[in-house]
């Protein structure tokens, strides 16, 4: 069962999105800021997905993607924000997807499915080019 962090730092949202995504069969944690998302949740709750408001009390979303990537460049983040401006921002290129926020979350749960799957898909390719590396290796090819 795959996890996925909110980091929001609006509870209502946190505990709607939450709601949601548990009842599609998601482990879910929320953070209301950056710090604590960054500091504690990536270790202890090793999330496969980040959804990301981009304004936080504290540091903004943006400084946060950067650090969640230099942590770990392949964890899937899907901004999450009420703005529909930042369709061109070249920072966006960071995240796996955008998602504006709305009453209706069935876009959200589309997009989070998605990441997921994609993501998957690249794991299964790198181990089974791992398990070939390994094979071709005892066989001495």
């Amino acid at each position: 069962m795959p996890n996925v962090l909110i980091v929001d730092d609006q509870k209502c949202i946190r505990e709607l999105v939450a709601e949601e995504l548990i009842r599609e069969g998601y482990q879910v944690a929320g953070v209301g800021n950056a710090a604590e998302s960054i500091n504690g949740h990536l270790r202890a709750f090793r999330p496969d997905l980040v959804l990301l408001d981009l304004y936080l009390d504290g540091p903004d979303g943006w400084d946060v993607l950067g650090d969640i990537k230099k942590q770990d460049p392949n964890l899937s983040v899907i901004i999450f924000t009420a703005y529909d401006s930042f369709f061109d921002d070249p920072r966006l290129s960071q995240a796996d997807d955008y998602v504006i926020k709305s009453v209706c979350l069935d876009e959200l749960k589309q997009k989070v499915a998605d990441a997921l799957n994609r993501k998957m898909a690249r794991e299964r390719k790198v181990e089974a080019g791992s398990h070939l590396s390994q094979l071709s290796a005892a066989h001495g090819y």
